[in-house]
């Protein structure tokens, strides 16, 4: 089955298709594209007008409201009235970059260290998750005189140069960078009975030896650690500990990148490394840190940091900025006093329990994976040769946007429903999400 071109179309809007009845919508469209041209991605057929949000909801031009099962980067909920004041206050004080000293900006530094394993003591901020991890990988580099990294086949890490180049989701159809070597997924849904955690060790060991007999040296293993772009895989929890001790042993570093699974969407810990038992040496954060306020982070060992800094000196003007931190304050703050990260397992198991159950009706339901509030719904032609069905995953999120909500998909073949709402997400909602899937697949052709 063809791959990766189809996962960049998945519910993308095509500017060649026919235009929308709707004359403002048209003309917003037009509006857009003389500004963006091809550069703007939207999503669906007939783009939605956003104008507010708040919580779990969207609210759209028309008035009409949508709940956010796709967007993880509002982590605590859109507009939490928490961090939108801690916003307003400081930037109403001071905001510039960290060459003075600051107080929000070391309290936030503290505050956010305190959650990482003892090890892990030093952090440098970042605007963005692509700018952590193109900081993480010249780290890496420097440390072990090695330029080579290894990642899964269809992994997203960012959009700088140095990042799309270990990002295969971004170069569909091209071969890997000569320094990159991809590894699959470490999944289990088709390859039953295995054992996971020694499967992917080899496929890691294998891609190493390879990067050094062509002399490139061995820099690194990055992956995002639930494995989000791939497909989601969480489980079994412990399976990625092998191959950081084949990572270890050859010379290289693990950097694991906490971008999506952090900031206690698993439920059943902060970071996604943490379900794995093992330490990172390098965590790169974006996007949740600030619920939307750009920022980002590279936290790791000092040792790391003191090689970085003696071969080159890095500044960000914006990262660390004072208003960035008492967002990223705020956010820490929410996760706490709500129960955020207790939410996420609870809310989180009660949806994948009610996926389950409707898949006992639903043949084209292959299987329900995850942890907390990140769950992936396996779509499929055939249960017995589980064939990926991405035109049924299109179906599906066009189906659910009729009925106000908005999901994505993910995997090498688009065929997995992305499950990641805010961490706010009640049992109501879960419940909303459950009966609009069950209502939109019984509405489909028959196999």
């Amino acid at each position: 089955m063809p791959r990766d071109k189809e996962i960049l179309a998945l519910n993308a809007f095509d500017p060649q298709a026919p235009a929308s009845a709707d004359p403002e919508l048209r003309a917003a469209l037009e509006r857009r594209m003389r500004s963006f041209g091809s550069s703007s991605v939207l999503f669906y057929q007939e783009p939605i007008r956003m104008v507010r949000a708040e919580g779990v909801w969207m609210h759209d031009a028309d008035g009409r409201r949508y709940l956010d099962v796709y967007n993880n980067v509002p982590s605590v909920g859109h507009s939490h009235p928490a961090v939108v004041e801690a916003i307003r206050r400081q930037v109403g004080m001071l905001n510039t970059h960290t060459r003075y000293l600051n107080d929000v900006v070391d309290s936030y530094a503290e505050r956010l260290l305190a959650t990482f394993p003892a090890p892990i003591s030093h952090l440098v901020l970042t605007c963005t998750g692509s700018e952590a991890n193109d900081l993480a990988l010249r780290i890496a580099a420097t440390a072990t005189g090695g330029t080579g990294f290894v990642v899964t086949e269809t992994a997203y890490h960012g959009n700088t140069a140095a990042v799309t180049d270990v990002s295969p989701s971004s170069r569909p159809g091209r071969a890997p960078p000569a320094h990159v070597r991809v590894v699959p997924a470490p999944e289990s849904y088709r390859n039953p009975g295995e054992d996971i955690g020694a499967r992917f060790a080899a496929a890691v060991a294998a891609a190493i030896a390879d990067l050094q007999r062509a002399g490139l040296g061995f820099a690194g293993l990055l992956v995002d650690t639930i494995f989000s772009s791939d497909g989601v895989y969480a489980d079994p929890p412990g399976f990625l500990a092998p191959a950081i001790d084949v990572v270890h042993a050859q010379g290289g570093l693990f950097i694991a990148d906490e971008v999506q699974p952090g900031f206690g969407r698993t439920g059943t810990a902060f970071w996604g490394f943490a379900r794995h038992d093992v330490v990172p040496d390098i965590v790169t954060m974006g996007k949740p840190m600030g619920n939307g306020f750009p920022m980002g982070g590279v936290a790791t060992r000092p040792e790391l940091i003191d090689r970085l800094t003696a071969d080159t000196k890095y500044f960000n003007t914006f990262g660390g900025n004072p208003v960035a931190a008492a967002a990223g304050l705020a956010v820490l703050d929410v996760i706490r006093d709500e129960g955020l990260m207790d939410n996420a397992r609870v809310v989180g198991g009660y949806l994948m329990d009610g996926l389950r159950e409707i898949g006992n009706r639903h043949i084209r339901i292959g299987d329900v994976r995850g942890s907390g509030l990140f769950i992936g719904l396996e779509l499929v032609r055939d249960r017995d040769t589980k064939t990926p069905a991405p035109e049924i995953a299109t179906d599906v999120i066009n189906g659910l946007r009729d009925h106000g909500i908005l999901i994505g998909a993910a995997g090498p073949f688009g065929s997995t429903l992305k499950i990641r709402p805010p961490l706010c997400f009640t049992r109501e909602n879960a419940d909303s999400v459950v009966s609009a899937i069950d209502a939109v697949l019984r509405r489909l052709p028959a196999a």
